[in-house]
């Protein structure tokens, strides 16, 4: 019986477990879900509101708060700095790789806003197609502002005049513009006056929620699943065990007749 439990409470430790394993990934679904809730919710709010000052979207010390102002359009007064563009590579549009222009805007205030203007194809080998000049002298642009972006884990790197992803301190370093704003960059939405050969444009967000949540509750349902296994599995061991227990005289019962039998046979065969 002591063997029976120890091997019963083995089981039952590893179906908790089991639990806490599922548990762990149940929260984590549900963290996902969460997040692309919220994620849609701003671009609900924020997408298409009416244009504010950049000075609505940064704190102090040209702080940004994501969570609530991803998204927002804001309004810019200013000019492009001419010849100090760079290109953001590996940008999926349309089904395939394209690159993403990042251009400096120098607003009236004297600060700089790296501005993604839109994207255009490759060319051939690690070389975007030709990049149209953004408009010059005074412009007023409209974009959504973004935080910027970290850089790659793998630490891959990119040719010279583009970057691997768009982490807005190592573009500011790479544009030499000591002003430039490295917590938020502008997604382009329009132009005035607009370019003679405009970029290609972004699309909205996607609003999908996904199926993070599904997935959470079907963990939890997991994890209770494997106490019911392990429950069937001793139940079983107790059910056999008593069975044998009724069965045993039966059994014991048979093998004495069988063994009167078989003497009774010894000593027919003795006596001829």
């Amino acid at each position: 019986m002591r063997e029976r439990l120890l091997r019963w409470g083995v089981y039952v430790l590893i179906a908790v477990g089991f639990a806490v394993a599922c548990g762990f990934l149940s929260n984590w679904q549900f963290s996902r879900s969460e997040e692309k809730n919220a994620t849609i919710a701003r671009v609900d709010a924020n997408y298409d509101a009416t244009p504010v000052a950049l000075d609505d979207v940064l704190g102090a010390h040209d702080a940004f708060d994501a969570a609530a102002d991803e998204w927002k359009q804001v309004e810019l007064h200013g000019e492009y700095v001419s010849g100090e563009s760079v290109a953001a590579r590996n940008r999926v549009h349309e089904g395939t790789s394209t690159y993403e222009v990042l251009v400096p805007f120098r607003t009236d205030d004297g600060r700089v806003l790296i501005v993604n203007r839109g994207w255009v194809g490759a060319a051939s080998g690690d070389e975007p197609e030709a990049i149209a000049d953004p408009p010059a002298g005074e412009v007023t642009v409209v974009v959504r502002v973004r935080p910027g972006e970290r850089l790659p884990s793998s630490g891959r790197s990119a040719p010279e005049g583009q970057v691997p992803t768009i982490h807005l301190p190592t573009i500011a370093a790479s544009l030499d513009e000591p002003e430039a704003i490295t917590s938020v960059y502008g997604e382009l939405v329009s132009e005035d006056p607009a370019p003679a050969t405009p970029l290609g444009g972004f699309d909205r967000p996607e609003e999908d929620a996904g199926m993070n949540l599904s997935y959470a509750i079907q963990w939890i349902l997991f994890a209770v699943m494997g106490f019911v296994f392990i429950g069937y599995i001793i139940r079983t061991e107790i059910v056999k065990s008593r069975e044998d227990r009724e069965n045993a005289p039966v059994r014991e019962k048979r093998r004495r007749s069988r063994d009167r039998d078989g003497d009774i046979e010894d000593e027919l065969l003795d006596a001829r």
